[in-house]
């Protein structure tokens, strides 16, 4: 279907809330007496046919894609949200860590910060004849980059590269030479890689979110981006957050950095609900023991690099590939 392909997600969500909407009707038309019995039955019935028949059509596609076809089973039960979602009974909100449960944003801001450095580099041997290594996204981004503001990611790569420039002012240029200029060619970078290629959600991120919304789960996010809305419109999420507290929040409020649990706990503050009946979605170690420091009622790590037992070691309650193993594991 090339640039037309259609999200299963979003599909799967599409016909779960039409189906949701149908059912509602019928219970409108019982208690109201709108429709004879013989009558709620045959539109019962039909709706019921109507159901498997579309549970096998995306059940065929998601086969078609290569995608983990017991996510259509969702359309099955759309009453049962809270349980689907694999989470205690007294939990009453979801706090997520953006980067690798929700979207792959690690990826794309390594390329914008790679694109920068390398761009500046290619400069500065061209003028000094000096000899400076490129961005490694393997190397560099972890050790000097995730988990830093902007302006002290620029001061630690270069810093690395024995280069010094001057501090400049937040209202660089992205074509100046400083450290806040770099910081800005970065900003523009990323807001280019957006536009031009998009970001999409991890298998089963989107139906997870839409389930939390059906049961009336609060859901908040954190992240130490600053672009932290732009990547979830669009990635398609925003709407289905409640909270987010971002890289802007924890400057604002003075947030300190995981493992420090601050950034979580303002995240319950900004829902008005107590830790202890709040789960949070974490996938590294430090976010760990954030979740654990924070006192949340459960603390579910999510391991995109198969790093599961090592998450496990460090505290975790649950480990897990994606939100859709979650929900594969309630349909088990």
């Amino acid at each position: 279907m090339g640039e037309d392909r259609v999200d299963l997600d979003s599909l799967i969500g599409a016909w779960r809330g039409a189906f949701e909407a149908a059912q509602a009707a019928l219970g409108a038309g019982r208690r109201n007496h709108d429709l004879s019995g013989s009558e709620l039955q045959l539109r019962s019935r039909r709706l019921s046919d109507e159901r498997t028949a579309t549970v096998q059509v995306l059940g065929a596609l998601a086969h078609d894609r290569h995608t983990r076809p017991l996510l259509v089973r969702l359309l099955a039960s759309p009453m049962e949200a809270k349980r689907l979602l694999g989470l205690p009974p007294d939990v009453t909100a979801c706090v997520f860590n953006v980067d690798g449960v929700l979207v792959a944003s690690a990826a794309i801001h390594a390329d914008a910060w790679k694109e920068t450095f390398d761009e500046f580099i290619a400069r500065r041997i061209e003028r000094t004849r000096g000899s400076f290594a490129s961005f490694s996204r393997r190397v560099d981004y972890p050790q000097l980059i995730h988990g830093r503001s902007r302006e002290s990611a620029v001061r630690e790569f270069l810093a690395s590269r024995g280069i010094s420039l001057p501090e400049g002012g937040p209202d660089d240029s992205p074509d100046t030479e400083t450290v806040h200029g770099l910081a800005n060619r970065k900003n523009q970078a990323l807001r280019g890689r957006l536009e031009h290629h998009g970001i999409s959600a991890f298998d089963g991120a989107r139906l997870y979110l839409e389930l939390a919304r059906d049961a009336r789960l609060h859901c908040a996010v954190v992240s130490g981006s600053t672009h932290t809305r732009s990547l979830l419109e669009h990635a398609r999420l925003w709407t289905l957050v409640d909270e987010c507290v971002d890289g802007n929040a924890a400057l604002a409020q003075g947030l300190r950095r995981k493992p420090a649990p601050d950034m979580l706990l303002a995240a319950c503050l900004s829902l008005a609900v107590e830790p202890a009946r709040a789960a949070v979605f974490e996938t590294t170690q430090d976010g760990i023991a954030a979740g654990r420091a924070g006192g949340f009622e459960l603390v579910v790590a999510v391991g995109q690099e198969g790093n599961a037992q090592t998450l496990r070691t460090h505290g975790a309650d649950l480990v897990v590939a994606d939100l859709g193993e979650l929900l594969e594991r309630a349909l088990a």
